[in-house]
């Protein structure tokens, strides 16, 4: 008996038709709506876009333009020619590949040696505990508050006593500026990497201490391998503040030879001020390696820099 029933209703159930699945359909903003909601959004990103951009077009557009001035220049690429990057490269007085090449390798250098030594720096302080850690990592934060004004003089007077003993170490000399870069990178650096370096698990580092690894062996064969995004980073952002730095720069190197890429732009408008296009066409070499490395390294910028400030 049951069976037939149940036969009866197998039989009910082929014979009605299954109901359609409920599809709800989303509700169609309205232009007031999205304007309101997203629109905004999109506007403010737009003009922010702008504004990032329209410098850089401008200067690029004024180093294509041959007639020499920025006022002539204020049709974006009005005229297009490469004559202000022929007369950059083929003026005998103004070497600018020497100083192209000085400013790639001291801010090259200095952006690797600082990325190495805050990166021993920071491990110190994260893992290691001793006496004065504490003071020493709030004397590398509160030296940073110091405007770099105040040791211009106090720098130029060290290395010229120093340039005494050891030439090399000098004034004119791109590795004595190359050190004195160094001193003022390693502090809100270092305090960058602890932070970053305090979001690794320390199980790590007692799991190989009972492998029988040292210090040294964590450091460079698990501690480096996992943080790598804050690396780059940092060897980013010293290498695009050295690519730019005047002051330190023109007080050290007074040689024509030795100058950096803004050194000796600077001296070039100061005695040829008539041809804003040389410099312009000057800049946008001195920045094309920024923005190379810029454009590599953007992949690490956000992870770095988050994972650093949450810790």
């Amino acid at each position: 008996m049951e069976s037939i029933e149940l036969q009866e209703l197998e039989a009910v159930a082929r014979s009605q038709p299954l109901e359609e699945p409920l599809v709800i359909k989303p509700r169609r903003r309205t232009p007031t709506q999205w304007l309101t909601t997203v629109g905004w959004r999109h506007a403010v990103g737009l003009i922010a876009c702008v504004v990032a951009l329209f410098p850089l077009l401008y200067i690029f557009s004024a180093s294509l333009n041959p007639s020499g001035t920025l006022t002539g220049s204020n049709e974006l690429f009005r005229e297009v020619s490469t004559q202000n990057y022929v007369n950059l490269m083929s003026d005998p007085g103004r070497p600018f590949l020497r100083w192209w090449l000085n400013t790639i390798l001291v801010a090259g250098v200095t952006a690797v040696a600082s990325v190495f030594l805050c990166a021993l720096a920071a491990y110190a302080f994260s893992r290691l505990r001793f006496t004065g850690r504490r003071v020493g990592l709030g004397a590398l934060v509160l030296t940073q508050m110091f405007p770099q004004f105040l040791g211009v003089v106090a720098i130029f007077l060290m290395l010229v006593v120093i340039g005494n003993a050891v030439p090399a170490l000098g004034l004119n000399s791109l590795l004595g500026l190359i050190v004195v870069y160094l001193g003022g990178a390693l502090g809100v650096n270092t305090y960058l990497m602890y932070g970053y370096f305090n979001t690794i698990p320390r199980e790590l580092d007692e799991a190989a201490k009972l492998d029988g690894a040292g210090h040294a062996r964590i450091f460079f064969t698990i501690i480096l391998r996992l943080v790598a995004p804050i690396l780059v980073i940092v060897g980013m952002l010293v290498f695009v503040g050295i690519s730019g730095e005047f002051v330190i720069a023109s007080v050290i190197l007074s040689d024509t030879n030795m100058q950096t890429a803004a050194v000796g732009l600077y001296g070039m408008m100061s005695f040829r001020n008539d041809n804003w296009g040389v410099f312009a066409a000057g800049a946008v070499l001195t920045a094309l390696p920024v923005m190379i490395i810029f454009l590599y390294a953007q992949k690490h910028i956000v992870s770095g820099l988050f994972a650093g400030s949450g810790k």
